[in-house]
């Protein structure tokens, strides 16, 4: 689908964790086509002053109700004036999204077991792909990591998702800074774990997806490597057009300089200078 400007509706805004918050907004075009991995380029209402619009996954989508789902931090000026955005309130009608935007996830045509690696927010845009291996009948195993306890805020609709599915653990392996929930550290050590588990099992992974921060998927994206398992990972730039045009969002790659917002977010990660 080409990409498409959408004036969307705020249905709802509620935090979920310690300077999170989720977002659900009915943008029909969008939620109808938007693929995993694919983000939305948002032009925040009541910040005129402020020209660019802002990138964000896409953590859900329901294409039947026309409905997409946002997980966002509040980390600045902008997030924070997003936080005070309601569904009766006078901006809630004035939302307008590019989308979708961006390359997806790709799994090889023939995966039958993945990992996937979620740090903090990064979770979120694993979401979709996690469902749609799930329905493929794929074997999904997940890797949760956060500060604490209350920072894993997509960990119960993993569960749900997992629990439901007779081929995958009943639950995501989960890691918190300090202790407060799973493994006390991050969340590097289980997915070490995962592969060698899965190694010893005779069922060996033949795809890993990781997203979160940066340091964590570049010894992630090594741990594939090491082990030979297929990684891709999701790229966070910092974007001013997010068609492509201005070469603000660049990744440092093996085929040269490439666009976070077109050629991503989701890059192979052998392709990824780090």
């Amino acid at each position: 689908m080409a990409l498409v400007n959408e004036r969307a509706r705020i249905l709802s805004n509620a935090g979920v964790g310690p300077s999170l918050y989720l977002m659900t907004l009915e943008a029909p075009q969008i939620a109808a086509a938007i693929e995993p991995g694919q983000f939305v380029h948002m032009k925040v209402p009541g910040m005129e002053a402020h020209i660019l619009r802002r990138p964000f996954s896409v953590y859900a989508r329901d294409g039947e109700a026309g409905t997409l789902e946002i997980l966002y931090q509040a980390v600045g000026f902008g997030s924070a004036h997003m936080t005070e955005l309601q569904a009766d309130g006078p901006f809630a009608g004035d939302v307008e999204l590019v989308g979708p935007v961006g390359r997806i996830w790709q799994p090889p045509a023939d995966v039958r077991r993945a990992l996937l690696v979620g740090g903090g927010v990064g979770a979120a845009p694993l979401f979709m792909l996690a469902e749609s291996l799930v329905n493929a009948g794929v074997r999904t195993d997940v890797v949760l990591g956060a500060q604490t306890q209350a920072a894993l805020s997509c960990r119960e609709r993993y569960e749900a998702l997992l629990a439901a599915a007779p081929a995958c653990d009943d639950a995501p392996r989960c890691a918190t800074d300090d202790g407060s929930f799973g493994r006390e550290g991050f969340c590097t050590s289980l997915v070490e774990e995962a592969l060698a588990d899965a190694k010893a099992a005779g069922e060996p992974y033949d795809y890993l997806a990781v997203c979160g921060p940066e340091p964590l998927m570049r010894i992630v994206a090594a741990m594939a490597a090491e082990a030979g398992v297929p990684c891709e990972v999701s790229m966070e730039r910092r974007m001013a057009c997010g068609i492509g045009a201005c070469l603000s969002c660049v990744v440092d790659t093996t085929d040269g300089k490439q666009r976070a917002c077109v050629d991503g977010p989701v890059f192979d990660a052998r392709k990824v200078v780090w």
